[in-house]
């Protein structure tokens, strides 16, 4: 199903995501973008502007984002669309008394109690139904040097490339609102005009090729949780930069393997990291470490690029610490890339049937009043050890451009997590090319205090020279 931009009835709409393995991503995922202001401009990042662009994106182009959630008598889940409910999206503001230097301090410490709007509660259920889809908080300064936008969004309607071209079409169109001459009759537009709901892939399934589904994991319902849950180490930010040449040192060596530069990164860090954690506690030679990865096969299904409920599929593979100790680089290397190109079509067809089989299980066990098992994403099962890779250098992020040029910085939040891993670009790659091979890379990897990865000789060029020991969980 589409949902078009132009039904204005106030018939409802319901787009379903039971069936559709985003309902798996019952999490609010929050991000800080920080600009400074360059110019003399009184309205820098007007707070009316901004709020009533994003009303108009969201109420022609976005509509299931300004929907709510609705559970049917089966315990399908839909997002409701009705023209009579749509209300502006949740926004506020607010100033502080701080100059930029300060700002951008809480903006690297990953603030979020100061900076991010709070979503309530993600998990769906008939008690909680109404969930917005994207809340958005204006942070300003006395000093008007800068401006801090932080955004947390609903992870079961956009994946992150949708959410950045989201971000994007918003800051295209608030651009058009603030340059256009009000005579002018000239229609808006955006440049990546979105469609929701993954057209059917029944054309694509084999049912002679079976698939062990490892990235998801049955657990008790009554330790069924939807988002990670935090364990009992203290976990510490690592922030690893990785220089332009050593970029081209990790691309030689990929090369060298036959395998991706971002395989390449993850096996590198997945190995190292295992390494020393050994080193530091021999004891845990035997525990299992799981190899998370998200991965979006948008081209291999033939989907456009702008849909924004996609099948992003989990792929999973383990292997004890003392294995990856002891393995070889290349074999760490070709195993994770197996496990990330291994998403074909007919995975994601097998991966949905797994996911809508196990749904209708649960509905079922639900119906009769059993506590069943649920099935979740294996990443948020507790685990020993972990490497959950979800994110992209190729994230449109410094081309967010609301009229007053490309943001300063954005800043993933910080997750107090073992083991979470993102790639992300750096403010080197604004401009044209979203894979500039020319700029600086950044990795923030959350770890237990006491890993540390200067003691990797592979690692030790990239770790920073002050790492983030203010972001340590105190919760």
């Amino acid at each position: 199903m589409t949902v078009q931009e132009s039904a204005d009835s106030n018939q409802e709409t319901r787009y379903p995501i039971t069936n559709n393995i985003s309902y798996m991503y019952q999490v609010y995922c929050s991000y800080i973008i920080a600009y400074k202001k360059h110019d003399k401009k009184d309205d820098f990042m007007n707070a009316e502007l901004l709020k009533s662009s994003l009303t108009k994106l969201i109420r022609k182009y976005y509509k299931p984002v300004a929907g709510w959630f609705s559970i049917d008598n089966d315990n399908n889940i839909d997002v409701v669309i009705g023209t009579d409910r749509i209300n502006s999206p949740p926004f506020t503001t607010q100033t502080l008394d701080m100059g930029y230097e300060d700002v951008m301090k809480q903006v690297r410490a990953s603030n979020e109690q100061l900076l991010v709007p709070r979503g309530p509660l993600p998990f769906i259920e008939s008690g909680n139904q109404d969930i917005p889809m994207i809340l958005v908080k204006m942070t300003y300064l006395k000093s008007n040097e800068a401006a801090v936008l932080g955004i947390t969004y609903h992870h079961s309607l956009m994946d992150g490339s949708a959410f950045w071209l989201f971000m994007y079409n918003w800051a295209n169109l608030c651009h058009q609102m603030a340059t256009r001459d009000e005579s002018s009759h000239a229609e808006y537009y955006i440049p990546c005009p979105p469609s929701f709901g993954v057209p059917s892939l029944s054309h694509l399934h084999d049912s002679n090729i079976k698939f062990d589904h490892n990235e998801y994991t049955l657990v008790d319902s009554s330790d069924c949780i939807r988002e990670f849950k935090l364990g009992a180490e203290t976990i510490k930010e690592n922030i690893l930069h990785i220089s332009i040449e050593e970029q081209h040192k990790i691309r030689a060596m990929a090369k060298q393997y036959g395998v991706s530069f971002t395989a390449m990164i993850c096996a590198l860090i997945w190995k190292e990291m295992s390494t020393v954690r050994v080193c530091a506690r021999p004891s845990s030679k035997a525990l299992p470490s799981l190899f998370t990865c998200a991965v979006n096969p948008r081209a291999q299904l033939g989907l456009s690029a702008f849909l924004c409920a996609s099948p992003v599929v989990n792929l999973a593979t383990s292997k004890t610490l003392g294995q990856l100790a002891e393995m070889e680089l290349e074999d760490v290397a070709k195993l994770v890339f197996q496990t990330v190109t291994k998403g074909s079509a007919a995975y994601v067809c097998s991966s949905m049937d797994f996911l809508v089989t196990h749904r209708m299980a649960e509905i079922e066990d639900e119906k009769q009043g059993r506590a069943g098992k649920k099935l979740m994403l294996a990443y948020v099962c507790p685990a020993p050890a972990k490497c959950t890779i979800s994110s992209s250098r190729n994230f449109p992020i410094y081309q967010t451009d609301f009229g007053f040029g490309s943001p300063e910085y954005v800043r993933p939040p910080y997750l107090p997590f073992d083991g979470c891993m993102r790639i992300w670009p750096t403010p080197q790659s604004r401009g044209e090319g979203l894979n500039n091979k020319e700029a600086l890379l950044e990795v923030y990897l959350s770890l237990p205090d006491y890993i540390d990865l200067s003691k990797s000789p592979l690692l030790r060029p990239f770790v920073a020279s002050k790492l983030s020991s203010d972001n340590t969980d105190k919760r």
